[in-house]
């Protein structure tokens, strides 16, 4: 039976309370993150239970399911439904629940928001406002935003657009210690563009 039991669950569990997390995996498929079917809202047969304390119960018919569970004071919660017969799990879903959305929160703090900070310049940009632009984009980078430098060209401009290129050119260099250029300057109809990555040891 124990054999017959290993062949028919290609699973792993891990199961604790307190700070770690609830996780059971049933043929590679996670507990999910949106709310899971519990108690009267169950609609089989029967079950494959596992214990309040992680142990597999087996096959049993839902009622005997949930009087366990009422019996250990705990929710029968339904964790893997597509499988063969469904899989429920005797726990504290409230707690659960708590627990997964509290580590959410937490890794939502964590991630990184990159924004694009635009920086326009012009072909013929005096040394002032040239310098100008660069210690922006230099405060932009170094916050660990990227930035997108953007030359547009004016009217008989659009002849010339290797001047817009130049510019770039001298904008990128002057952030080199700041940033690297993700790819070569892009020309889009009247507009040439350049985006500049923060360097990893700069970004904050």
């Amino acid at each position: 039976m124990v054999n017959n039991f290993s062949a028919v669950i290609s699973a792993a569990l891990l199961c604790a309370y307190g700070s770690s997390v609830c996780i059971f995996f049933w043929r590679y498929t996670a507990i999910s993150t949106k709310d899971l079917p519990i108690n009267e809202e169950i609609r089989v047969p029967e079950v494959r239970l596992i214990g309040a304390d992680g142990e597999q119960l087996g096959i049993m018919k839902l009622d005997k399911a949930q009087e366990y569970a009422n019996s250990h004071g705990v929710d029968l919660v339904l964790i893997a439904p597509t499988a063969t017969p469904p899989v429920c799990r005797a726990m504290d879903y409230g707690k659960f629940r708590f627990e997964r959305d509290k580590k959410e929160k937490e890794a939502k703090k964590k991630q990184v928001i990159v924004k694009i900070k635009e920086v326009q310049l012009s072909c013929r940009i005096d040394v002032h406002d040239f310098e100008t632009r660069v210690n922006q984009a230099k405060k932009f980078l170094s916050g660990g935003d990227k930035v997108k430098a953007v030359v547009r060209f004016k009217g008989r401009e659009m002849a010339h657009t290797e001047l817009g290129a130049e510019v770039i050119g001298k904008f990128q260099e002057a952030c080199s210690e700041f940033g690297s250029a993700e790819k070569k300057p892009q020309l889009e109809g009247r507009y040439m563009s350049i985006t500049i990555a923060p360097l990893k040891n700069q970004a904050k």
